[in-house]
């Protein structure tokens, strides 16, 4: 258990906002933008989000970036367990007994692991869900992780910059639909599960905040592979003004045979990267043209 103090009154259950002032005082922290912490002050706002999320005791929820420990005792609260990602060492090591000292029927049902959330694999055994508080600098690729090497993960509940949000469950023809959208539908069902004003952070950040509620399901029926159908995805809108025909001119090594894939495929080659799903790019993927010699 950490040595840090934690000036909590035992069995509290949620930290109020005096409680995380205390919290980071007595560790020296302050919140940096390199590593995109925000923290939830609202009590309110952090039940609203376990309520959202749907967990349930029999849960094994993980969380990344717990931070103070705010959402991660509203998880415990549920009967969950919860494993917590935290790249900080200082609050990965101050967590436990924060919630020792704030919940201490709970402590047993917590893990803290001290990593990268873009390097976990089975070190984090097998969540059942996620639910957590993304970085807002890394919120999709830490998504897009998690749901890649965890399988066991069939629901996701995550908090996201509003703006991130809209892009992961943009419908396609949509003006937000775009990479996020296209890979996030790789995995799941996406939705928006409500929006978070910036005044239950701190520090307040410059945008708003959203949830968004994933539910896995299976990819599409192809014989493309997920790394071969998100190489068409990435050429696709890295120049989405363009044609498909022109966009995908440097993936199939030629305009000419970027129009012959899309035909082949039973995709009009003038179209544009966001008229098509997921399905349709997986169906591209499946004729990539062999390399050039």
């Amino acid at each position: 258990m950490s040595e840090h103090p934690t000036d909590l009154p035992e069995g509290s259950g949620l930290l109020t906002p005096a409680d995380i002032r205390r919290l980071a005082d007595g560790l020296g922290f302050r919140p940096t933008k390199a590593l995109g912490q925000n923290f939830v002050l609202d009590g309110g706002t952090i039940r609203r989000i376990v309520r959202a999320a749907g967990v349930t005791p029999d849960d094994v929820v993980l969380e990344v970036g717990p931070g103070l420990g705010s959402l991660t005792l509203g998880l415990l609260q549920t009967g969950a367990s919860v494993v917590a990602v935290e790249i900080d060492g200082r609050l990965a090591e101050a967590l436990p007994a924060t919630v020792a000292a704030a919940a201490p029927g709970s402590a047993p049902r917590l893990r803290v692991v001290h990593a990268d959330a873009m390097r976990i694999g089975a070190d984090v055994g097998e969540p059942t869900t996620m639910v957590a508080n993304l970085p807002y600098n890394v919120a999709v690729p830490v998504l897009l992780h998690v749901l890649a090497t965890l399988p066991s993960v069939r629901t996701a509940l995550v908090m996201v910059q509003a703006e991130v949000a809209d892009r992961i469950v943009a419908p396609p023809g949509s003006r937000t639909y775009g990479v996020p959208s296209v890979k996030a539908a790789w995995y799941a069902d996406a939705r928006r599960a409500g929006r978070v004003g910036r005044s239950v952070f701190w520090p307040v950040p410059n945008v708003d905040s959203a949830l968004v509620r994933l539910e896995r399901r299976d990819p599409p029926s192809t014989t493309a592979s997920r790394e071969a159908t998100f190489a068409v995805v990435d050429a696709a809108f890295a120049q989405r003004r363009k044609t498909l025909r022109a966009a995908l001119a440097g993936w199939a090594g030629s305009a000419d045979r970027a129009d012959a894939a899309l035909r082949a495929a039973g995709i009009d080659p003038s179209l544009r990267g966001e008229r098509l799903d997921v399905a349709q790019f997986a169906a591209l993927a499946e004729h990539t043209p062999e390399p050039l010699s």
